[in-house]
């Protein structure tokens, strides 16, 4: 009983260091798990990676050569570093400036004071066949403290993602606007590249509302009318585009000139930045054609029934090549004629007159047709105007029926006019043998 009660204290006396060694991280001789580099001291954190410089990250997509990556650190120790070199390990498919197994290394151009930040920027080429997605890896640091000898290694494990780059372009769906009318415009933004942009917002800037607060214009465009000036278009993923309209009236005196529409694009970018980027819309501004059809009527000219009308441009521009065409309507039997008519000018009717011929036997009466004013304006653009309306044809009289009529009539005064002039030569011839 009592050599009991002595083995039990000591039993315990003999487990406590082994419980209390077993409480506490253990750095063993083989480094951190993967880690390809020895961890020993703790006097730097990291605080984040990515490709960029100190002062913008950048985006990077798989092919990019020579792109610069920053790590940045803090000094969480009590003194100030010095001597600090980097080595930087990425997965397959990364490697440095100097080839496939060339080892990436950077040095940093100043002190870090104890409680500051550093950082340290490498060169990375990235390979075309790496995936756009989050990567794994490490950085090793070589530093000094001061008034200390010696060299101190410091290892950090972080997670990097290869964005993929955007590229942003803007135009016009229809490059062409109209003056002395209202046009409704569709601009699209597309994203060529292959990293998502969020948030995108749109401005049209120097435009009228901003004249007064600017000194000077850039473009032409505030010598137009835009209804809306603020898009937001939203989120827009790689390789695809989204659209946004506006309303714009141009005056006359820009016809034929070039409309430039600045844009001003703001959106976040894949590493959760603010960009903003300006970007010129070009629109060529045509003249403006308005061409009605009236006078349609059916006329006799020169023993032929004729189809005659005009047509009259009120708008701004000439319509060049112009073409009438007549074609029925219904159970209309009139056969489909062109006529060419060649410039249609501006506050100038000009008159056209089609032969009125039928497919088989002629139908006298009401008729429906359509005529189409075919041309083209200057950027020469084929437009047709049509025209429907309702003629009446009407039955030609009988022309020898009417001649034998008059010969009918003129016979007979002329044998009174004969018999007239004979008997009148008798009477006289009588006179003369009795005086």
């Amino acid at each position: 009983m009592t050599n009991s009660i002595i083995l039990i204290p000591l039993a315990i006396l003999l487990i406590i260091p082994f419980a209390i060694d077993n409480s506490f991280a253990q750095i063993s001789s083989g480094g951190f798990g993967q880690s390809p580099f020895e961890r020993d001291f703790h006097d730097i954190r990291f605080l984040d990676a990515y490709f960029g410089t100190m002062e913008e990250k950048i985006e990077a997509e798989p092919g990019d050569n020579s792109v610069p990556f920053t790590v940045v650190f803090a000094n969480v120790g009590t003194q100030d570093i010095t001597g600090i070199k980097g080595q930087l390990s990425l997965p397959m498919g990364f490697s440095g400036i100097n080839g496939p197994r060339s080892v990436i290394l950077a040095d940093s151009d100043s002190n870090s004071l104890a409680g500051e930040n550093f950082h340290l920027t490498f060169f990375v080429n990235i390979g075309e066949n790496v995936e756009i997605q989050q990567y794994p890896g490490t950085v090793k640091l070589d530093y000094s403290r001061l008034r200390e000898s010696g060299v101190r290694t410091s290892f950090s494990d972080f997670e990097f993602k290869v964005t993929g780059d955007s590229t942003i372009n803007v135009k016009a769906l229809d490059p062409f606007l109209t003056s002395l009318q209202t046009n409704n415009v569709i601009i699209e933004i597309s994203n060529d590249g292959t990293a998502a942009i969020s948030s995108v917002d749109v401005v049209s800037t120097n435009t009228q509302t901003e004249r007064a607060s600017t000194a000077a214009s850039t473009t032409n465009v505030e010598n137009v009318v835009i209804l809306e000036s603020n898009w937001d278009v939203g989120n827009i993923q790689p390789k695809s585009s989204r659209q946004l309209t506006a309303t714009v009236y141009v005056p006359e005196n820009l016809k034929g000139d070039t409309l430039r529409i600045p844009l001003s694009i703001s959106y976040y970018n894949a590493h959760g930045d603010q960009h903003t980027i300006d970007k010129i819309v070009d629109f060529y501004i045509k003249g403006f054609i308005d061409l009605s059809v009236y006078g349609i009527d059916v006329i006799d000219l020169s023993d032929t029934q004729m189809v005659v009308g005009e047509i009259i441009n009120e708008g701004n521009e000439d319509a060049l090549f112009g073409f009438v065409t007549l074609e029925p309507l219904g159970d209309s039997n009139i056969k489909k004629q062109t006529q060419f008519i060649d410039e249609i000018e501006i506050d100038a009717p000009v008159p056209f007159n089609i032969p009125l011929e039928f497919e088989g036997e002629p139908e006298y009466g009401e008729h429906d047709i359509k005529i189409t004013v075919r041309y083209k304006d200057n950027i020469r653009e084929e437009l047709f105007l049509p025209y429907e309306t309702t003629i009446f044809v009407e039955e030609p009289s009988n022309d020898e029926e009417s001649e034998d009529n008059t010969m009918m009539i003129a016979i007979p005064v002329i044998i009174v006019i004969i018999v007239g002039f004979l008997l009148l030569r008798r009477r006289k011839k009588q006179e003369i043998e009795n005086s």
